[in-house]
């Protein structure tokens, strides 16, 4: 992998004497274990391959190149069986070989320009994180959702204290969610005996820009954002009884005599504009992060609502401590039903705690605990390092509540995971 990626950056990049090329990646195999059959997968037992290769060329003060590849192989059919390198991260399933990142940094004075596949991040809180619209997720597993790039230009200028951030994203990249005939996706018990079936996914195809303007003096530091584009988790139609134009696809996908009774599911991703806002302000104790975002929609089928949060984060000698709460204020009620984990997230205590026993060992605890206590979520982590390269890390996660929270229905999906991971 590492010389098709160094081969790639150097066509873009005029090679000089003072050029510098670094590079860092793993071979990383991870296990999970589940406690529980869930009704529609009896699969207990999980494995995850992934190898990562990462470079990173800077042939000038003033410019840098940045290249990734992923290599991936999954035991319960996650992956894609093709070798196709894939670079849009908009299947359904996770790519066997994808381009992870490819981008170029100029920077000039006080202006930067990042262009290609490169990871946008906004907003301040841990665990939801209402600003971060160019962030989709991998979901197929819902606790665990990795951060995919997109492929868009970024502009930032400096002037002082401000800073002004301008996106533009021409190709919309949608959240993975889960796999209709595994664990992580949960069926009512009325449809759990019918068949399951997708419909094809309606991605859109228009582009998505975003602004961002941030202030930041000695005592605290602020932002505000819009964005226009599309959300990247998906508002899901399910069609219970057949007509002429799902015929086919039902004679097709079902058994023969069961298209009445079968389930067709369909994805759609509604626009949407989010007019933000963050805060940090350090005190003698604490300091204090605050973060909202109202979402608005012109879909007939789309909430409109806002997300905010609000947390202490300390971090004392070895110890770093994030507590606080998640809220959700729903201002239009439509006719939806959406895949929406940052949603599922809020009306909740939200808390991470993590510590630095030593150089090569630490543990993290993070959890969502819902106001109604109808559901919790808690992850406990210990890793711990062997020489330079070996990193061995255990994971338990506990999920608990009732079936119609958010949180709780995943009550099945509590497990335990170890991952082993080499480093080069």
């Amino acid at each position: 992998m590492k010389p098709a990626i160094v081969a790639l950056l150097v066509l873009f990049s005029s090679a000089g004497s003072a050029q510098t090329l670094t590079q860092r990646g793993f071979l990383e195999g991870t296990a999970r274990l589940f406690v529980q059959k869930a009704p529609n997968d009896p699969t207990r037992a999980v494995g995850d391959v992934l190898a990562r290769e990462e470079v990173f060329l800077k042939p000038a003060p003033w410019i840098q190149f940045a290249g990734g590849v992923d290599l991936r192989a999954n035991s319960h059919d996650q992956v894609e069986d093709c070798w196709n390198v894939d670079a849009s991260d908009r299947g359904v399933k996770r790519p066997r070989v994808s381009v992870r990142r490819l981008s170029a940094t100029l920077t000039r004075g006080p202006f930067t320009i990042d262009a290609g596949k490169q990871f946008i991040r906004w907003g301040k809180t841990d665990i939801v994180t209402p600003t971060d619209r160019f962030a989709p997720r991998d979901f197929l597993n819902v606790v665990d959702g990795e951060f995919f790039a997109v492929a868009g230009v970024r502009g930032v200028a400096l002037a002082g204290t401000e800073t002004f951030e301008a996106v533009w994203v021409p190709t919309f990249t949608p959240s993975r969610i889960p796999l209709l005939d595994q664990r992580w996706t949960v069926l009512p018990s009325s449809a759990s005996a019918a068949p399951v079936a997708n419909l094809a996914r309606s991605l859109p195809s228009g582009a998505e820009t975003g602004v961002r303007w941030g202030h930041q003096s000695d005592g605290f530091e602020y932002s505000l954002s819009f964005f226009d584009g599309f959300n990247h988790l998906p508002n899901i139609d399910v069609i219970a009884t057949m007509n002429a134009e799902h015929a086919e696809l039902a004679e097709k996908t079902f058994a023969a005599g069961s298209a009445v009774s079968a389930l067709l599911v369909r994805q759609s991703y509604p626009p949407i504009r989010t007019y933000g806002a963050d805060a940090a302000v350090p005190t003698r104790w604490f300091t204090l992060k605050a973060e909202a975002a109202y979402f608005t929609s012109p879909s007939p089928t789309t909430d409109e609502y806002v997300l905010y949060v609000v947390q202490l984060e300390r971090q004392t000698g070895e110890w770093v401590v994030v507590a606080g709460y998640a809220g959700e204020a729903v201002t239009s009620q439509r006719a939806a039903l959406p895949f929406a984990p940052d949603r599922g997230m809020t009306r909740s205590v939200v808390a991470r705690v993590s510590y630095t026993i030593d150089i090569r060992r630490s543990v993290a605890f993070e959890t969502a605990i819902r106001q109604n206590g109808k559901g919790v979520y808690s992850k406990v982590e210990y890793s711990q390092a062997d020489s330079a390269h070996w990193r061995a890390t255990v994971t338990a996660v506990i999920i608990a509540g009732h079936a119609d929270d958010f949180l709780g229905q995943y009550r099945r999906n509590a497990h335990a995971a170890a991952t082993l991971r080499y480093s080069f």
